[in-house]
This record gives C-alpha cells, sequence and structure tokens, in this order.
C-alpha cells in the first residue's frame, strides 16, 4: 500500500467526536516518536481529551513504562501486534485514558528485527477490546511515519463509529 493512499481522518473529528462522547484518549508511541499526540495536541480544545502519551523506542521503556511483557519482547521483539496491543493497553493504563493507541514498526532506511520496511502494527485497547492491525506500507521513511498517524486515527474514528 503506498503511504499516501490511507483514508484521512482528520484529527479535529476525532478530538470533536471524543469531546462529545466525554471521553479521553493516551499514545504510546515507537514508530511515530510522538507525531500521532502531537496531531491531536494541534488541534484547540484537546486538552479535554488528550490525556498524555508516551514515545517508546527502546523497549525498556516499552517494558518499564508500559508493561509490554519482556517475554513478548524478547519473543516477539517491538515490531509485533502483540506488542502494539501491549503498549496501547500500557498507554491506557497509565493515563488513566478510555483509549490507548499506539504505533510500532519499520520507517527504515534499514530493515529491523529481521522486519521489513514498511511494515507497521497500530492497536486500540479499550475496557473492552483491544485489537492490533498489520499494515504495509511503501515511500520513505517520513512518508511511513505519517501513514501509521494517518491509519492510528482511522482506527480511532472506526472505534468511535461503533456508537461508543
Amino acid at each position: 500500500m503506498n503511504a499516501s493512499s490511507i483514508q484521512n481522518v482528520s484529527a479535529h473529528d476525532i478530538v470533536a467526536q471524543l469531546k462529545k462522547k466525554d471521553l479521553t484518549i493516551a499514545t504510546a508511541e515507537s514508530l511515530t516518536a510522538g507525531m500521532l499526540s502531537s496531531t491531536l495536541a494541534d488541534v484547540p480544545g484537546a486538552s479535554a481529551v488528550l490525556q498524555g502519551g508516551v514515545v517508546a523506542y527502546n523497549n525498556g521503556i516499552k517494558h518499564r513504562l508500559l508493561g509490554v511483557s519482556a517475554d513478548t519482547l524478547a519473543a516477539r521483539g517491538a515490531v509485533d501486534a502483540e506488542t502494539a496491543k501491549q503498549m496501547a493497553k500500557g498507554a491506557r493504563d497509565r493515563f488513566r485514558a478510555d483509549v490507548g493507541i499506539s504505533t510500532t514498526g519499520v520507517a527504515g532506511p534499514e530493515p529491523s528485527e529481521g522486519k521489513a520496511v514498511g511494515i507497521v502494527f497500530i492497536a486500540l485497547s479499550t475496557a473492552e477490546q483491544s485489537t492490533a492491525r498489520l499494515l504495509r506500507f511503501e515511500g520513505n521513511r517520513d512518508q511511513i511515519r505519517r501513514a501509521a498517524v494517518a491509519a492510528s486515527l482511522r482506527l480511532v474514528g472506526e472505534w468511535l463509529a461503533q456508537d461508543n
């Protein structure tokens, strides 16, 4: 999938929907290094819904701050669906948010942990569910990271549309 082919969901819309439903959000970011929380924070009034976020490039940080299992990291690595789910849950738990969203993957320029450039996992965690998606993007580092942010916003938008 080309990094620019992700259907855009506006951060403004996400913030407005979260506000309307009196819900909060927190982020756990590896691949995007704060770009997702920054995108949300760019929206005026985001402070009503954005609890905070963790940039966890390092696996030790994923484990210590987000509660990702050391066994999961050792067996599966950072670029994995289960790791992404645990990151999202960790953000939700640590910030006492209604929803946690996470990003992890390989933006390049080189493969990492045996995973190709463009492999991305995003995950969403709520008290009721945890879901992760594997995405494959083409493009340069910036395009892959921006595509991951757009996909994350879309995932939150889909969850909000489920009448939460």
